[in-house]
C-alpha cells in the first residue's frame, strides 16, 4: 500500500509517502518569513501553508515514483497545533482524499513524534520493543511517555508550565541570539563551558517537569552580570549557552533516570525538536553505557515536524482500519488520546 502524510501544524508544510513501512519521499517546505519577529506568527504561518502544500504534495508524489491514484490513503496531523496552520492541512487532506475515494487518517502530532521511530528507509532497519520509555521534547512539549503500542501511549509526566523548547528559545531571545534558539544555543554550547554558571533548578515531585523557574533564574542572572559588565553576553555567550543547556538536559535526564527506575523499562527512546541537542544526545549514550540501557535515537530529519512520522503512524492506523469520518475538526490542544 502507499499512504501519503501530510503534516502542517506549526510553519513547516511537509509531505510523505510510505510504501507500507518504508519511506520513499520526505519533502519539507519551511517558512523564513518569522524570522525577523522572533518567534511564528500564526497567520503568516497559516498564508504560507497555503502557498506550498500542493507543490509539497507533487514534490513529494513525484519522488516516490507514484502518482496520486496509487495512494491508498492519506494520513493528515489533526492537532494539536496552530488552528490556522492544521486547517489548511485538514482542509486539503478532505478535499483530496474525497476527490480520490480513498480513506482519511487523522494523527495526533506527539504520537507522530513517538512513531518516528518506526521509520525505515530500509526493511532491515531496527525498531524499539513495546514497551519502552519516550522522552518527548520540544518547543511545545516536554514529556515521560511509556509506550505499550503504537496506539497506547501512558504519559507518565510532563511538564506543568514551559517546555524545554521553549524555555531554550526564550534564553537565546534574552541574549539577544535570534529566532529560532534550539540550533543557536547547540552551536554556542559546544564551545563553552558547560560547568561556567549555574542557574535554578525545580524541585517537582514525581515525573513532572517545571522550567518556568529556570527562565527566570537566567533572566535574573544576566541583569546582574550585565550591570557589572554591559557587554558581558558577548564575551560569555559560548560559556552561557553550555551551561544553559547542560543545566537543561540534568532537568530532563534526572527525571528520565526516575521513570526507567520505577517501570524497569530498560529500552529509552528521546522525540521532538529537542532531540536535535547535541548535548541530549551526549547524555543518552552517556546513561546507555552507565545504567545499560538500549537507546534510540532518530535521523535528525526526523527530529523536527515532518510528514514522515505522520505517515508511518497513518500505516499502523491503516492496519487496524481506523479511519477518520469527514467531518472531524481540526484540534488545537490536547496530549495522548
Amino acid at each position: 500500500m502507499y499512504i501519503l502524510g501530510i503534516e502542517s501544524s506549526c510553519d513547516d508544510t511537509s509531505a510523505a509517502v510510505l510504501n507500507d513501512n518504508i519511506l520513499l519521499s520526505n519533502v519539507t517546505a519551511s517558512q523564513d518569513v518569522h524570522f525577523e519577529y522572533g518567534g511564528v506568527v500564526p497567520e503568516l504561518a497559516s498564508r504560507a501553508h497555503q502557498q506550498n502544500i500542493v507543490p509539497v504534495v507533487s514534490a513529494a508524489l513525484k519522488r516516490a515514483g507514484i502518482t496520486k491514484e496509487q495512494l491508498s490513503a492519506v494520513a493528515f496531523t489533526r492537532g494539536p497545533g496552530l488552528m490556522g496552520s492544521l486547517l489548511v492541512g485538514v482542509s486539503f487532506t478532505k478535499g483530496f482524499a474525497r476527490s480520490l475515494g480513498i480513506p482519511m487518517i487523522d494523527v495526533n502530532h506527539l504520537q507522530g513524534h513517538v512513531m518516528a521511530h518506526f521509520i525505515k528507509e530500509k526493511p532491515e532497519d531496527t525498531t524499539p520493543p513495546f514497551p519502552f520509555i519516550c522522552l518527548l521534547v520540544s518547543g511545545g512539549n516536554s514529556q515521560i511517555v511509556k509506550v505499550n503500542a503504537y496506539n497506547d501511549m501512558e504519559v507518565l509526566g510532563q511538564t506543568i508550565d514551559d517546555a524545554a523548547g521553549e524555555a531554550i528559545d526564550k534564553c537565546s531571545k534574552v541574549m539577544g541570539l535570534g529566532y529560532p534558539g534550539g540550533p543557536i544555543i547547540d552551536r554556542l554550547a559546544r564551545q563553552g563551558n558547560p560547568l561556567a554558571y549555574k542557574f535554578a533548578e525545580p524541585h517537582i515531585p514525581g515525573l513532572d517537569y517545571s522550567f518556568s523557574g529556570l527562565k527566570t533564574s537566567f533572566l535574573y542572572s544576566l541583569r546582574k552580570w550585565i550591570q557589572d559588565d554591559p557587554d558581558f553576553i558577548e564575551h560569555h555567550k559560548n560559556d552561557l549557552a553550555a551551561s544553559l543547556e547542560h543545566t537543561i538536559v540534568d532537568i530532563l535526564m534526572k527525571k528520565l533516570r526516575l521513570a526507567v527506575k520505577q517501570t524497569g523499562i530498560k529500552h529509552v527512546a528521546v522525540a521532538g525538536g529537542v532531540s536535535a541537542n547535541n548535548g541530549l544526545r551526549n547524555a543518552f549514550h552517556d546513561h546507555a553505557k552507565r545504567y545499560g540501557w538500549t537507546i534510540y535515537i532518530p535521523k535528525f530529519s526526523y527530529t523536527t515536524d515532518n510528514a514522515a512520522m505522520i505517515g508511518i503512524t497513518g500505516y499502523y492506523k491503516f492496519l487496524d482500519k481506523d479511519f477518520c469520518s469527514i467531518d472531524k475538526p481540526a484540534f488545537s490542544k490536547v496530549t495522548f488520546k
